[in-house]
């Protein structure tokens, strides 16, 4: 007999299924083109983001896993660690971190892993996208010096505030989770620190480097760091294959196995230097996966951050891409819908703004020229700022990952405190001071 108490579920699921493929309105054209626009941002996401970005991600969070002590994160970032050291250094974390809402999320798994707490955990989450320096000197000099300043004050107090908040709120399973941390042991044979150091440094200059978008001003030093960024990301590279060597246990003829295609590839296709960053990356993970000991496990733990984050921020991008389509497409949602909606400077349009850049996608300085578009079409000043502190932290393919580290009910109470703080946030700023 059937036991309907546990198959109810399956039914549901496969009623569900069943109606939304028996009315899917294919030929309907507003779909279809969403339907294009969605696989289209995907594509566009796994080229410009999933190699560059993900990739050494993934690779620093495996690291962190592996190499960081977690007496030494529960030090510095633990909850039981002096608070102005745990939120300052978490909240500034983006003034290196030039990352995305997606790329900060194995980085803030690992972490939170290792046993940070959860309020600097999610200080740390929320600033590594938000506080960017690149982001915020393009800000003041395109939409104007008081919504630049604006955005980085607000981004720094938000990351504090909301850190501190999901702290309190969530305090009793928070002090569970730390008195099992403090009983695990602390592990034999750790790494001095200044070979840790090295090696965190050269992964994320790889990361930032490789990244470094192109400045809207040809001058500056801004700009001179974009046009020398791939050397810059060699001579990272090349730092860590020595680091890996000289204190890793890398043997040097597997370090010349991985550097000589990369370097052919980089000499003679240099318009395409995405390719010899692709030979860099498969070298490595094809010594690191057979290998045993230290490097085994980094790689280990990399593939299990990879298993666990990449699918979900592929099946939100593609979802965000059918909903919002890509800047300047449209996918279901009319993006005439989200021009009136921002209008004015009232607290409806404040709000949408927030909830409308909490769902959309935001690759790293992109949120800037998306919101000139919308001050042009009418947007206030107040919702404007909403968006710029709610949009680059927050986004679908961000949520759902975020859900799968810390759990749905923590996840809600974030997204909701970064939603209405933009909100209040922006409501004062138009009001009082624009």
């Amino acid at each position: 007999m059937i036991d309907w108490k546990r198959e109810w579920k399956v039914l549901a699921w496969g009623l569900g299924v069943f109606a939304v493929l028996f009315w899917l309105p294919v030929g309907v054209p507003r779909f279809d083109s969403a339907v294009g626009e969605a696989l289209a941002l995907t594509r566009w996401y796994a080229r410009e983001h999933v190699l560059l970005c993900l990739v050494p991600a993934f690779f620093i969070a495996g690291a962190i896993s592996c190499f960081v002590s977690q007496a030494a994160v529960m030090k510095y970032l633990g909850p039981r660690a002096p608070k102005a050291v745990a939120y300052g250094v978490a909240s500034v974390s983006g003034t290196v971190l030039a990352v995305c809402s997606c790329t900060v999320l194995p980085l803030f798994a690992g972490i939170h892993t290792m046993g940070a707490g959860l309020g600097p955990a999610t200080a740390f989450l929320y600033s590594g996208p938000a506080i960017n320096v690149l982001a915020i000197v393009l800000t003041a000099s395109v939409l104007g010096a008081k919504l630049g300043a604006a955005r980085a004050i607000g981004a720094v107090l938000f990351a504090v505030v909301v850190g501190a908040l999901m702290a309190v709120i969530f305090r009793r399973s928070e002090q569970q989770r730390v008195d099992a941390a403090m009983a695990l042991p602390e592990p034999e044979g750790v790494r001095p620190l200044g070979q840790t150091a090295a090696f965190f440094v050269a992964q994320v200059a790889i990361l930032v480097f490789a990244n470094w978008a192109r400045p809207e001003d040809p001058t500056g030093v801004w700009f001179a760091i974009w046009r020398a960024k791939w050397w810059l990301t060699v001579a990272a590279a090349v730092a860590l294959g020595a680091i890996l060597v000289r204190w890793f246990g890398l043997a040097l003829w597997k370090a010349v196995a991985i550097a000589a295609p990369t370097a052919g590839l980089a000499l003679a296709l240099p318009g395409h230097p995405e390719l010899a960053f692709t030979a860099g990356v498969v070298g490595l993970a094809l010594v690191t996966v057979r290998a045993s000991g230290e490097l085994g496990e980094w790689f280990a733990s990399s593939w299990g951050y990879a298993k666990q984050i990449l699918p979900l921020l592929l099946g939100g991008v593609l979802v965000a891409g059918l909903l919002l389509g890509r800047p300047g497409h449209e996918g279901l949602i009319p993006s005439g819908w989200v021009e009136s909606a921002v209008g004015g400077n009232g607290l409806a349009a404040t709000l949408f703004a927030s909830v409308a850049g909490a769902l959309m996608y935001f690759a790293t300085l992109t949120e800037v020229p998306i919101l000139q578009g919308l001050i042009g079409a009418g947007m206030g000043p107040g919702p404007s700022l909403a968006l710029l502190l709610a949009g680059p932290a927050l986004s679908l393919p961000n949520m759902i990952v975020i859900a799968s580290v810390i759990g749905w009910k923590k996840t809600s109470v974030y997204i909701s405190l970064v939603v209405v703080m933009a909100t209040l946030t922006g409501l004062i700023y138009g009001t009082f001071i624009a």
